[in-house]
């Protein structure tokens, strides 16, 4: 016969009854805020619900709102320059003897930026480029030209070789040119270089004639 083994259950502990007479202590509230007479409803969306900027301070039962006149004052100063330009298009012998005819009138530099619509290499690398082109704006000018949209020999005329290569014009003439078969980021930073480099022996060159 089995016997059962007694269960030990443990100690009851008996818990004090709530008391509801216990008052809590309340907390301070914020005065309400006063609206005009028309109601919320006509108020404009600005005043319905402030920018997240602001500020909210709550100290002794006083609410302030900072950051708005700080914010307005800032746009005062916001920088207007582009973040990227899109890259002016050659598309004839014509136009680029007249992009070259107009750096040189100005004494500036050219980028030529020559591509083909199938190359992948040009596709990572465009949107890089638009951006150093708007760093440079407008000091210098960047043209791109597809190779399938021009004369064969323009592209023998440019000693075109491999694509896409980024080419330098100062005067007429090619100064320097970059060969873009590499990682986007490092082939704009040899860009940068390149023009960089340029600038500097052009304004070293001024100098020394002065």
């Amino acid at each position: 016969m089995v016997k059962a083994l007694p269960l030990h259950l443990g100690s009851v502990k008996i818990f004090p009854k709530f008391d509801s007479s216990y008052d809590l202590p309340s907390l301070p509230l914020l005065p309400p805020a006063r609206l005009p007479a028309y109601g919320f409803n006509k108020l404009s969306l600005s005043r319905k619900f402030p920018p997240l900027s602001q500020k909210v301070y709550v100290t002794d039962e006083k609410v302030s709102l900072l950051g708005a006149r700080t914010q307005e004052s800032s746009l005062q100063f916001r920088d207007e320059s582009p973040v990227s330009m899109e890259l002016q298009s050659i598309s004839s012998e014509l136009e680029f003897d007249q992009a070259i005819a107009d750096a040189e009138e100005h004494n500036g530099l050219v980028i030529l930026v020559w591509m083909a619509n199938w190359c992948r290499n040009y596709i990572y690398l465009i949107p890089q480029l638009e951006r150093l082109a708007a760093d440079y704006y407008p000091r210098l000018q960047f043209y791109c030209i597809d190779v399938n949209m021009v004369p064969h020999k323009l592209v023998v005329r440019v000693g075109l070789a491999k694509m896409p290569a980024i080419q330098l014009w100062k005067d007429g003439k090619k100064q320097d040119e970059v060969i873009g078969l590499y990682k986007a980021y490092l082939v704009v930073n040899d860009v940068q270089k390149m023009i960089e480099r340029e600038l500097t022996e052009s304004i070293n060159f001024k100098q020394f004639r002065v």
